[in-house]
């Protein structure tokens, strides 16, 4: 199964256009992702990210509440 993870870009960093990085926040844990595939993203904007690539721009309502449902699965759910 594969996971894509909403995120809220807080920094970004280019070196070129194949090459851009930003800094991205996923509720407290920030990590850097790949923008290359997401030119029109900037800072403030939230991402999908699935394996450290930002693959598709989304609203903030969207992602908040993505984020908010993928919590309660976590917390609804029996331990492994």
């Amino acid at each position: 199964m594969c996971l894509a993870v909403p995120g809220k870009i807080v920094s970004v960093h280019e070196k070129d256009t194949l090459f851009r990085l930003g800094v991205v926040d996923f509720g407290g844990v920030t990590r850097e992702v790949n923008l290359a595939c997401v030119p029109e993203a900037e800072v403030g904007s939230y991402v999908i990210v699935h394996v450290g690539m930002a693959l598709s721009v989304l609203d903030e309502e969207t992602a908040l509440e993505t984020r908010r449902e993928m919590r309660e699965i976590v917390e609804n759910s029996e331990p492994v």
